[in-house]
């Protein structure tokens, strides 16, 4: 026997797992496709330039990176607490009202000239502000677990700028445009967003799954692309390893493919890199808040401008990033026309980094949301996002709740 416990893939699912077990005293071996730990997290040095794969942040108040993550050690580099909304009267910054101060007065301005339409975005997010006595956050989502997002945005009757803001946003971290998310885990997302700001680690965010993967040292084999998963084995080619349980921590199209579970459909986003000489001082996230959107790109950001350990001294790094799916056009130019246009600037001297295709980078998450599905599949374990929720923290609590799993079947 190779071990007590295999692993099949060294993602944050799998690798929180394996942690845990490691950490019990167990024997676990990690066996990964790729050539690097992370899954769909990875980062990329290119001519100085740090590049995710997708433009992806770590927002420090999930409750599982706080509980699992040293978040000091990473170096965390902060966007600012706020939205650069483009409008089709001008850009307009809209700030979280204590952690992005310098925002307020263009906050207020937007605010008082559309009391209506605030009162309805405090209606849909209201009882996360101010839930009634002892009533938990659990208990505050149940309610709002029958409806997509769509649904409970008209229902507060959130319309106008301020609809287009929250829509906008929310395509850019849900990676949809057409509010077909449940709107229980929009309402968590909201939650967390006004908890913390999201961040960049000074090495990229690969830096936050190779701090998870640190202890296991050797117990990560890498280049493994296992083909063949049992009970108590996995196989690669000609090799066959044998343990008392086996954990799959693939994606959910990686699992599907290794077992047959049924998985998720997932939601694609390409993202697009450039080197500027000079560009925008904001560190906020750029959205097209106009009537009709004048291009493909769910957001835009001076990267460097948050995070300066991802340019090189004198350069600036620029991301845009749009929805890939049947019908959209995401090449190169529109995407470069875009993003000038979101941040104010001629692009026409921006030299290409690199370019991310990711089409598989969420689970979708319709109603009714059920946040756990089950991790024991038969007599195997499974983990990942699409066992949870599409996030870093679906994804190491999913681990964790794995190893929970293989912890009371060992016993």
């Amino acid at each position: 026997m190779d071990a007590d416990v295999l692993v099949v893939g060294a993602g944050l699912a799998g690798l929180r797992c394996a942690r845990v077990l490691h950490d019990a005293g167990h024997e676990v071996l990690v066996l990964e496709a790729a050539d690097a730990v992370g899954g769909r997290i990875r980062t990329e040095r290119v001519d100085g330039f740090l590049v995710d794969r997708g433009f992806q942040l770590l927002n420090p108040a999930y409750p599982a990176v706080r509980r699992w993550v040293d978040v000091d050690a990473l170096g965390l580099q902060g966007f600012g607490a706020g939205v650069a909304a483009v409008t089709d009267s001008g850009t307009t910054a809209l700030g979280h009202p204590v952690r992005a101060p310098r925002l307020l007065p263009q906050t207020m301005r937007t605010s008082l000239g559309r009391p209506g339409e605030i009162a309805a975005v405090l209606r849909w997010a209201g009882p996360l502000v101010r839930p009634r006595r002892n009533e938990s956050l659990s208990h505050v989502l149940a309610g709002r677990n029958d409806v997509d997002r769509a649904a409970g945005l008209d229902r507060a009757g959130v319309d106008g700028l301020m609809r287009r803001v929250v829509d906008r946003f929310f395509a850019g971290v849900l990676l949809e445009d057409d509010g077909s998310t449940a709107d229980r885990f929009a309402l968590l997302l909201a939650w967390m967003f006004v908890r913390g700001v999201p961040s960049l680690p000074a090495a990229g965010m690969q830096a936050l799954p190779e701090q998870v993967a640190a202890p296991l040292g050797d117990r990560v084999q890498l280049g493994q692309r296992v083909d063949r998963v049992a009970a108590t084995s996995v196989a690669a080619g000609d090799r066959t390893w044998t343990a008392r349980q086996v954990v799959v921590a693939t994606d959910g199209p990686g699992a599907h493919e290794l077992i047959g579970v049924e998985v998720p459909a997932t939601k694609g986003v390409v993202t697009t890199w450039w080197s500027a000489t000079d560009a925008p001082s904001s560190d906020l996230l750029h959205v097209d808040a106009r009537h009709q959107p004048r291009g493909p790109l769910v957001n835009a950001a001076v990267v460097s401008r948050a995070a300066p350990t991802y340019a090189p001294a004198g350069r600036h790094l620029v991301q845009g990033s749009a929805l890939l799916g049947p019908g959209r056009s995401s090449d190169e130019p529109a995407m470069r026309r875009h993003a000038g246009d979101l941040l104010g600037v001629d692009p026409s001297g921006w030299e290409v980094v690199a370019r991310h295709e990711v089409p598989d980078a969420l689970p979708v998450q319709p109603a009714p949301y059920s946040p756990h599905r089950p991790v024991r599949v038969g007599e195997l374990v499974v983990c990942g996002d699409h066992r949870d929720t599409g996030s870093i923290q679906g994804a190491l609590v999913s681990g964790q709740r794995a190893a929970d799993s293989v912890l009371a079947a060992l016993r």
